[in-house]
Order: C-alpha cells, then structure tokens, then sequence
C-alpha cells in the first residue's frame, strides 16, 4: 500500500491567514449542487477502510482510487485499492467528502498528529491526487476528531461541529449536564475558514435535573430558504444519583435537532419530534436531506422503537402529521439505519441492519448489514436484491454516488472481495460494476 461496530451503547491553529467573516449576507441565493449529467464521464473514487489490529475497526488508515465511469461500470475490471491507493491523512476512518462532479475530494484528519486539519485535492485519476489551496486546521475550535459534511450548496461550504458536556455541581449534589456547542463553516473554495461560534445548549429545566444533555452534535444541512442550518443530535444521559453515564434503563426524550440561522450561526433553537425517540446525528454520513418538496428528511438512530426518517418543513419544525417507521416499512423489528442517501423524486436508499440479523464473522456483537430502496412520499421499503452475506457491514459506510437516475455504492463484506453496484432509483434494478478486490480485515466505506 502507498504511504498505510459494534452499536455505540455508551459514549463512544490555522495554518495561514484566516478569514473570519461571515462570507455572505443571508440575501444571497443559496446555489444548490447541479444535477449531474449522466451522459458526461467523470472519474470514481473508491476510499477504502483499513484495520489496525482488529478486522472491520478501520482504524488503520483510509485509502483512496480513482477510476473512470466506464470502468466503474465494467464487471470484468478489477480494482486493488488497498495496493495501490493513495492514503490519505488520518489516523483513523478520514471524513471524507467529495464535489458533485467527482473532479476533487475533501477531507478532515480524524485523529492523531494531524487531526482537524482540511485537505482539498484534485483528482486526476488512479492514485494521483493532487493537493491544492491552502492547510487550514480547525483544531482549535473542533478538536483533533471533529464530525463534518459538506453543505448542498455548490461544493462552497463544510461545516464541522463538535460539542463538551461540562458537568455542574452545588457542592456534592448534581445539578446538570449541559453541552456547549462549537460550529465551523469553511470556505471549501479558498481554503479559509469563514465563520466559527460556540454557544450553550440548554435543555428545559426538568430534563437536565434528569440528567439529559447533548453528547453529540452531526451532519448539519441547509433549508431550502438557505437561511437556517439544522443540526443532528445525539442525546445523552448522566445518572444524577452518582454524576456517571446513566447505565440505568430510562425513557428517551424525542428526537432533536439544533436549529441556527445561516450564515451567522446565531440564535440555536433545539426542536423536537414526537413520533421519533432516537438520535440524529447519523455517523460518518450525511444523515438529512433536502428534497425537492423543501422538507428536510432525518433517520434516527438507537430508536427503542426501531429507526424513523423524519419530516422537518419549511418552519424549520418537525412534522409530526409523517409517520415512516423503517421497521413497518420492511416488516422487521430493530431496524437501525447505518448510513443514507436521498437521491430525487422522493426515493432515497437506506444501509441498515436489524433485530435478528446474522452475527458477523469478525465480531460477535456486530450484526449483517443491507440495503434498501425506500420512496419517501409512499413511506414504503424493499430490500435491494444484492449478494448478502454475514460479514457484509455498511456502519462506516460514508460515499454514495448520484449519477442522473443511478446511485453508485460499494458492496463488500469485510475481508472479501466484491463489486460496485449500480443501483437505478426509477427500477429498483441492482447491476454489478467493477470488482473491488478485498484484503483481510479491511473493508469498503464508500464510492465518491
């Protein structure tokens, strides 16, 4: 190689001259990302997850392959990522986000020496990738592991978000848990951050004396005004009888998501659905979408009532009239969306596993993973036909190519050898692309 899940049941400088400006006034029209034309080629790049010492972890690394679309799409071409790929820096699983057009990638270091810095690169086939613009690390505002995707704007903006808990006390009685939010906004053009701010995030008065807090913040996205940013949420619990992580069964809250004005990052508002328990903030992906209706759609994650997608309007408020349970949808119990992608005309597809499903091979509490195609406006789901296995495990999974009707995913047990499928979202039709040729321990996180 060049340069080399379980379920999270507990808690899991600048280099240069920054730019600290709010960049545009909130008046200016937000450019969406263009559709791309899927009769123009493009290249594909295949970023691959390796282990460190224990297999499917991805904690050794990320490697990363460009391709050509008509290789992508060639059953009989092989690809060997991690013999050939370019690493890219990170000491774990990198955050990796790439332009609609595929011609550049994105990346935040996860972890390590490096951490929170942001690398631009262009991509020009193979394993060449060629730094450009600037190194900017947003270290001091996000930490070392900051969580941040790219917003819908045009490849302009990514925003990282990151929160702490401070735990307050009067004497030696516990008072509350509150977290504290930091949100960054870089400008992916100039390589300059924009805008940064941290603020306070209170709950009401009765669920901090409870205990509840903000462990996590993730996968912010723009309204369709452009004028408001919101914000997944990962809720926590400490036990105020002993100030540690409440191991106690207790009722989840609703759902939330943090809501604050763009592009000041001002006046964080917290909103809450009534029809999901479970969190949203996602993973290491984009975990809300913008459709073509200006709703925004949300899945949850640890739901007691198995994953939800979730309907917030163009009031920036939940809709708790859309009741779409994955677990009624596929007529399974348990269901857990890993990772999604929304694609157009109301059709999104959905990683998941679920209550029941085989144990993976390489760790005894890890569960299969799937695939499904799922149409938002109906509020139905089908499982995708593909060659599933037990070993097959989509939790890290961060890269899904829209391509005119077509959504390119890898699909790959951990260790094994397998493909990139081309999945119609009109059909539902599954078709087999090139191979991707597997090493043990190491698995696939996503086409970009």
């Amino acid at each position: 190689m060049k340069n080399r899940f379980t379920k999270v049941l507990g808690y899991a400088v600048v280099a240069g001259l920054l730019n600290l400006s709010t960049g545009c006034s909130s008046d200016d029209p937000i450019t969406p990302d263009p559709e791309p034309n899927p009769g123009e080629s493009r290249w594909f790049t295949i970023a691959g997850a390796v282990m460190d010492e224990t297999p499917g972890n991805g904690n050794g690394g990320t490697v990363i392959y460009s391709i050509s679309k008509e290789n992508a799409q060639d059953p009989d071409y092989a690809i060997n990522v991690f013999e050939n790929g370019f690493q890219v820096r990170s000491q774990r699983t990198a955050r990796l986000q790439s332009s609609v057009d595929g011609s550049t990638m994105f990346n935040i270091a996860y972890g390590g020496d490096n951490g929170g810095e942001f690398f631009k690169y262009m991509v020009n086939g193979g394993d060449n990738f060629e730094q450009t613009g600037g190194l900017v690390n947003i270290l001091q505002y996000a930490g070392t592991s900051p969580r941040w995707v790219k917003l819908f704007d045009g490849d302009k903006t990514g925003v990282a978000v990151s929160v702490t808990r401070p735990q307050v006390n009067e004497g030696e009685t516990y008072k509350f848990t509150r977290g504290t939010a930091t949100i960054v906004t870089i400008d992916m053009e100039n390589v300059e951050i924009s805008n940064n701010i941290s603020f306070e995030i209170p709950l009401s008065a009765e669920e901090e004396a409870a205990g509840h807090h903000i462990f996590r913040l993730d996968t912010p996205v723009l309204n369709a005004a452009g004028d408001k940013l919101v914000i997944g949420i990962w809720m926590g619990k400490t036990d105020p009888a002993t100030g540690e992580r409440d191991a106690n069964a207790y009722e989840r809250l609703g759902s939330k998501a943090l809501v604050v004005d763009y592009p000041s990052l001002e006046n964080p508002k917290v909103i809450t659905s009534t029809l999901g328990f479970g969190d949203t903030s996602g993973y290491r992906s984009f975990n809300s979408f913008l459709a073509e209706d200006g709703n925004i759609y949300q899945a949850t994650q640890r739901d007691p009532g198995g994953s939800h997608i979730l309907k917030i309007n163009s009031n920036n408020e939940y809709d708790n009239s859309y009741d779409f349970s994955l677990d009624e949808a596929l007529g399974v119990e348990g269901a857990y969306i890993q990772s999604w992608r929304y694609v157009k005309n109301g059709i999104a597809y959905v990683m998941y596993t679920h209550e029941g499903a085989a144990t993976t091979g390489f760790n005894a509490t890890t569960q299969q993973s799937f695939l499904a195609r799922v149409d938002l406006n109906s509020r139905t789901a089908e499982r995708v036909n593909l060659p599933y296995e037990p070993d097959m495990y989509f939790f890290q999974y961060q890269g899904f190519v829209v391509d005119g009707d077509n959504v390119y995913v890898t699909v790959s047990p951990v260790g094994k050898d397998g493909n990139i499928y081309i999945l119609n979202s009109v059909t539902g039709e599954a078709t087999k692309g090139a191979q991707l040729l597997n090493e043990p321990g190491n698995h696939f996180i996503g086409v970009f």
